[in-house]
This record gives structure tokens, C-alpha cells and sequence, in this order.
């Protein structure tokens, strides 16, 4: 690869002037949570997305990539601050991330109003697919509620008719409660929002033992769905009331939660083991690589990589025009890891979602793995509301 490097801190200089890197080069600035308890999300999407650069041989669309990675720290300020440094001084063509949804929310106008494009591989919140759509902003993961609606509709297909819901107070876990009613028609025995960041759930673990519904679903990323499933478990709630999640139980929990989490379903676009062209080699690759079990976020960088070399070798490596760079992005011709993939009317992916399962493979290791598809070529409600054409 041509080079990377890695913006620990705001004030760190790293020898490049805006607007003086070579024409026949592609800027990309990777911006995920890479510190603190969420730093495993981050850290497999950035690997991912390098992943890919690397098995392009450093280039994307035959420009030599220049990759600046940024630590969004899961502090919106500070990832308004590092986004105006991508465009100001390091001058990116492109801006890759986050992970969380209140980070997107926050340099999403930053980004696209400075005429720069914005591509979410991870982070779908209702607004920006919606009423707050721009032309320069663009989703490689789907609409927060989506993987949610899966659960919903899984539930309401198993006779769930009591469910208990919880999920972290912020937009992403507001979304998810949102999209798991939407195929819910069941009794919601109790709807919880924690503190994103809590780590202790003994209270809310009393309230389901006691209310005894049929299953409960949740989503808890990161270190928050590690200690839920390790104290579900602990409580011995995992044989008696059905686990239903979505980032709860992943490749990135999964390392910690181990046995704690078998049997429990989650839902998903993709999964290690799914049969589809390219993805055995990627997650052999990824594994090789970086010695764990990718997960979607890494899935969902690496295929953002992808289109990025399609879309730019479609233009002949000529990113002057802004107008063709987005009808490329558009149009784009690459193979997606989870198979069928196309982008809806607001520039988000119309395509398929499953229900997965815990499983331990015959190494010891623990990934999701398919069970089956739930919705089929699926785009998000909130297109109607996108004034984009």
C-alpha cells in the first residue's frame, strides 16, 4: 500500500498539504471508534477496508490510495474537529465511517457540505436516510431500523406474543425499538432505554425474571452486550426466556462471551459462513490477517473499499467531477459479500436480511452463522422521505 497513517490526536502533524498530493492518487480518510471499551467495532471495519486495499494492491480504481485513519473517540465534537482536519488540511476525496450513529449525525453536514462524500459502513441513522438525505452522502450497511424489523418479524412468525425491549438512549438504539414494532404486533411487556456505555444490568435482569415474557429483544453493542449476555446467562435466563438481538452477539462479543452466548439468534445481512461468491476467501483472509473471525463491520468496509475501486476505475481515475464521481458511486459494478446488493432512491442498500445463530466452529472459535433469509431485496422506509430523485 502506498501509505497509511493513523491521526491518534487533533494536533498531530502528518506531513501532508491539502491539495498537494500527486493527481494520479485517491485520498481517504477512515473515521471509526478505535479507543476505549467500542474500539473492537472500529478496529475490525478499519481492518477491513485496509484488508482490501492491500489485496488491490495498494490502489483503488489503479489510484495509489492514500489512507489517513482517524480515532472518532465516540465523541461527536471531537468528530466534527477530525473531519474538518480530513478536508482541510489532508484533503480527502472520500470520508469512510463511523460506527456510531451520533458521530454520522454530527459530521454528516460538515462533510457534504464541503462538497466531500460521506460513505456510512456502519452507521444508518432514520434522519440521514430520510428528510436529511444529501447527494454526497452515502450508506454501504443498511438503515439502522432494518436489522431490527428482523427480529420483529421473526418474533411475531414464533408466536412471541409478550416481548421485553431494551436498548441503549441514543438514535441507533431508539431506531432499533422502533424497527423491531414495525413487524410486532405482540404486547410490549416493557420498553428500557440504558445509558449508552452501562455495563451493569442486574435491575433490568431482575424486571425480566420477574415479568417472564416470551422472549427479549435487544440491542447492546460492544462491551455493553458483552457483560448483558455474560449476566443473562449468569442469571439463568438463557433456557427460559428466547434471546433476540442485533450487535449484541457478533464477532466482536463473541471472543468474551463465548459458550454464554450459543443458541442465541441475531439479526444481519451477512455471516462468515455464508455461501456466497468471494466470501470464504475474504474470511480466510481476514482471519490470516488479523487472527479473529471478521465480522459484519468488517464485511461492510471491506465491500465500501470495493466500490470505491469499481466506481473510480469506471471514471478512468478522474475524480474532478463531482456529479460523475457520485453517478459512479451509483452505478457501481462489484461483488458484495453478502451477495445481492444495489442502492434504493436515498443512496442506501436495497438487500437481503437474515436471522443467524450462535455457533462454535470446530476450531473453538464462535461466529454467527445462517439460518435463514428473512426479508428479500429490502429497502428502508425512510426513502419515501428523501427528496433525492
Amino acid at each position: 500500500m502506498k501509505t497509511i497513517k493513523v491521526l491518534a490526536g487533533a494536533t498531530l502533524a502528518l506531513g501532508m498539504v491539502a491539495g498537494a498530493a500527486k493527481a494520479d492518487e485517491v485520498r481517504i480518510g477512515l473515521m471509526y471508534t478505535l479507543s476505549g471499551p467500542p474500539a473492537a467495532l472500529g478496529e475490525q471495519a478499519r481492518d477491513g477496508f485496509l484488508l482490501a486495499v492491500e489485496q488491490l494492491g495498494g490502489q483503488l480504481g489503479g489510484l495509489d490510495a492514500e489512507i489517513i485513519v482517524v480515532d472518532d473517540e465516540l465523541k461527536p465534537d471531537v468528530a466534527v474537529t477530525r473531519a474538518r482536519g480530513l478536508i482541510e488540511r489532508d484533503d480527502v476525496h472520500f470520508v469512510v465511517g463511523p460506527i456510531f450513529s451520533n458521530v454520522a449525525q454530527a459530521i454528516q453536514r460538515p462533510i457534504v457540505e464541503a462538497d466531500r462524500i460521506l460513505i456510512s459502513s456502519n452507521a444508518g441513522p432514520s434522519d440521514l436516510a430520510g428528510e436529511q438525505c444529501h447527494p454526497n452522502y452515502f450508506n454501504t450497511s443498511y438503515q439502522n431500523d432494518q436489522v431490527h424489523e428482523v427480529m420483529g418479524a421473526v418474533a411475531e412468525q414464533r408466536d412471541y406474543d409478550r416481548v421485553f425491549l431494551m436498548a441503549p438512549n441514543y438514535q441507533a438504539g431508539r431506531d432499533s425499538i422502533s424497527g423491531f414494532k414495525r413487524h410486532f404486533t405482540g404486547e410490549v411487556v416493557d420498553e428500557v432505554y440504558v445509558p449508552l456505555g452501562q455495563l451493569d444490568f442486574q435491575g433490568e435482569l431482575a424486571r425480566i425474571s420477574a415479568m417472564q415474557p416470551d422472549a427479549v429483544f435487544t440491542f447492546m453493542p460492544g462491551g455493553m452486550g458483552i457483560n448483558l449476555v455474560r449476566q443473562y446467562s449468569q442469571a439463568g435466563l438463557t433456557d427460559r426466556v428466547p434471546f433476540l438481538s442485533a450487535f449484541t452477539v457478533d464477532e466482536t462479543n463473541l471472543p468474551a462471551q463465548q459458550a454464554d452466548a450459543l443458541g442465541m439468534y441475531s439479526s444481519a445481512t451477512w455471516t462468515p459462513d455464508m455461501d456466497t461468491p468471494g466470501n470464504a476467501e475474504f474470511v480466510a483472509a481476514f482471519e490470516e490477517a488479523y487472527e479473529m473471525v471478521p465480522a459484519m463491520y468488517a464485511m461492510q468496509a471491506y465491500d465500501t473499499a470495493m466500490l470505491l475501486d469499481a466506481a473510480i476505475a469506471s471514471l478512468d481515475g478522474d475524480l474532478s467531477d463531482l456529479d460523475a464521481v457520485r453517478e459512479a458511486l451509483r452505478n457501481a459494478d462489484f461483488s458484495s459479500l453478502r451477495g445481492e446488493f444495489s442502492f434504493n432512491t436515498n443512496q442506501h442498500p436495497i438487500q437481503n436480511f437474515i436471522l443467524a445463530q450462535v455457533n462454535e466452529r470446530e476450531d473453538g472459535l464462535f461466529q454467527t452463522e445462517y439460518v435463514e433469509t428473512v426479508f428479500e431485496d429490502y429497502g428502508d422506509v425512510y426513502a419515501e422521505l428523501c427528496s433525492m430523485e
